[in-house]
């Protein structure tokens, strides 16, 4: 009997941990909303970090992240699947560039516009340590390319 209740209280924990585990790991994907007239894209990204402001300033540099490296693939299909900078590896070959790039208070900031975002367009989720956030962030795509362009990233 007591080996039976030892074998159910294991297997009780075991997964009752899996559970926890995997809600903590889960990555949200930047979500296309629009295409401007003018070529930039609203998205919908999301950010972790140890507070709002930091979970937030982390969705803006994952949309213009996603906009260069990966293209965004997930929500309407008007958004140019593309990524700005096609080049594989690029993020390594052009590391310190890119370091300053994202770095807090960086030129990232200059691509990633707040204006289309409504009051009632965040969401949260809150873990144990941190709060994750969604913002709504136009990514202003033919200024970025002009950028990058005129840094001898892309050509």
């Amino acid at each position: 009997m007591k080996i039976k209740i030892a074998i159910l209280a294991a297997i009780l924990l075991v997964v009752g941990c899996a559970k926890k585990t995997n809600a903590v790991y889960y990555t949200y994907k930047t979500q296309c909303m629009s295409v401007e007239g003018d070529g930039s894209q609203t998205v919908k990204a999301w950010g972790n970090g140890m507070d709002q402001f930091d979970a937030v300033e982390q969705a803006k540099k994952n949309a213009v992240r996603d906009v260069l490296f990966t293209g965004i693939l997930e929500g309407k299909a008007e958004c140019n699947t593309k990524p700005l900078v096609p080049e594989v590896n690029a993020r390594e070959k052009y590391e310190d560039y890119f370091n300053k790039f994202f770095a807090d208070g960086g030129a990232y900031k200059n691509f990633a516009s707040s204006k289309d975002e409504r009051n009632d367009g965040r969401e949260k989720k809150k873990g144990k340590q941190s709060v994750t956030y969604s913002v709504t962030v136009r990514v202003l795509r033919p200024e970025l390319k002009q950028k990058l362009i005129a840094d001898g990233i892309i050509k």
